[in-house]
């Protein structure tokens, strides 16, 4: 693991991330020539922020193309009746973690567990890039206080929303050492982004935390030397979000006859696109083609802001509706191009990453695991 690094290269390599990997979960010992259990398949959840349900031409947007995510919808399934947990970012992204209705609680989460917390009990190891947004390094509520092994991004929605943010927060074990004690010990803290500094764009943030997902998944890859354990990551955009105005070009649409902030939507969306296609493509790499289950979704519904019009790009939701685009890719699991009217919502996805990852869900969620018995909409 390298040591913590005080310049730009240095930080670009602390991008890499987290190879310190927790001993996995022993199972209980059981009667003999037991039935073999099945490895449990890592969970990549991945959101955006604001991104409308008719921003993606898998949900009928017909202005520009989303390759990537529409081939991940017609592997896996798309959902036309999934909701937001609220049109509060915070709120919303509270629903996700806590598995139930928050309506606008925000930052008041703690004891209950986060659905990293119930993974990371079952032997997941779990990282955060992005947004967390609930609570700051000094309260009960830190993402490493609340299930996450590794961290890296921004713990309030105004830095998160500096695309040329000029540091990166990060929580990662054992990379510094003590010399006076001999021993590895956490950094929690700023990582400076110099090339950021001084008004300076030399780094898009969104690059940069892909960089490092991509790494997290390199590193933390099930197989032998790890016991084959399973990881949870969230990759928690700010994109499309509401700042438009800092995606470093509209490329490739800036020949359009939209207005500014359209082309400024539609290049950002596309470099969301593109972000998703290298996970893909890292996966592809690590031969996790079958092993893992992928969410994309939107925390909130698309917001007027900087002059864009949400119902630009062919909104077929009306304004005060929190539906949002779901694609769940996991081969052999789900049927592949299946589009699912069946309604859900933020808060069932605990219980849903719970039931994955072969653990209990907490009895204060109030949603369902849509891969039960009842979800009969997710068979062809």
């Amino acid at each position: 693991m390298n040591v913590r690094s005080c310049n730009l290269i240095g930080l670009a390599a602390l991008a890499v991330l987290w190879k310190f990997s927790a001993p996995a979960q022993s199972l209980p010992a059981a009667a003999a020539h037991p039935p073999a259990l099945p490895r449990r398949s890592s969970i990549i959840l991945i959101v955006a922020d604001g991104l409308g349900y008719g921003d993606l031409s898998c949900y009928g947007q017909r202005q520009f193309q989303t390759p990537n995510l529409d081939k991940l919808a017609a592997e896996g399934v798309r959902f036309t009746n999934y909701f937001a947990g609220a049109t509060n970012p915070v709120a919303a992204w509270a629903a996700l973690m806590l598995g139930r209705e928050t309506g606008s609680r925000g930052q008041r989460m703690a004891p209950e567990l986060t659905v990293a917390q119930i993974l990371q009990r079952a032997g997941y190891h779990t990282g955060l890039i992005g947004e967390w947004n609930l609570g700051d390094e000094h309260s009960p509520n830190a993402p490493w206080k609340k299930g996450f092994d590794e961290f890296a991004g921004y713990l309030n929605a105004e830095d998160a929303e500096n695309f040329y943010a000029d540091y990166l927060f990060r929580y990662a074990p054992y990379v510094t050492f003590d010399g006076t004690n001999r021993q590895f010990n956490a950094f929690i803290g700023r990582e400076m982004l110099y090339g950021n500094t001084g008004g300076r764009r030399g780094e898009f943030l969104p690059s940069l935390l892909t960089k490092a997902a991509l790494n997290f998944m390199k590193n933390n890859q099930p197989d032998w030397f790890n016991h084959y354990r399973p990881f949870f990551l969230v990759l928690n955009y700010k994109i499309p979000g509401n700042g438009l105005g800092q995606v470093p070009t509209d490329a490739p649409y800036s020949e359009e006859p939209w207005p500014q902030a359209e082309r400024n939507r539609a290049a950002m969306i596309a470099r969301l696109d593109n972000y998703v296609g290298q996970i893909r493509g890292q996966l592809d790499k690590l031969g996790m083609t079958n092993n893992v289950a992928i969410f994309f979704t939107s925390d909130t519904p698309a917001r007027k802001s900087g002059g864009m019009d949400p119902a630009f790009f062919h909104s077929n939701i009306s304004t005060n509706d929190l539906r949002v685009p779901m694609i769940l890719f996991w081969p052999g699991h789900v049927p592949a191009g299946l589009v699912s009217g069946f309604r859900w919502s933020a808060w069932d996805f605990l219980p849903t990453a719970a039931e994955i990852g072969f653990a209990k869900t907490p009895p204060e969620t109030t949603g369902p695991s849509i891969l039960s018995a009842d979800a009969q909409e997710l068979s062809p």
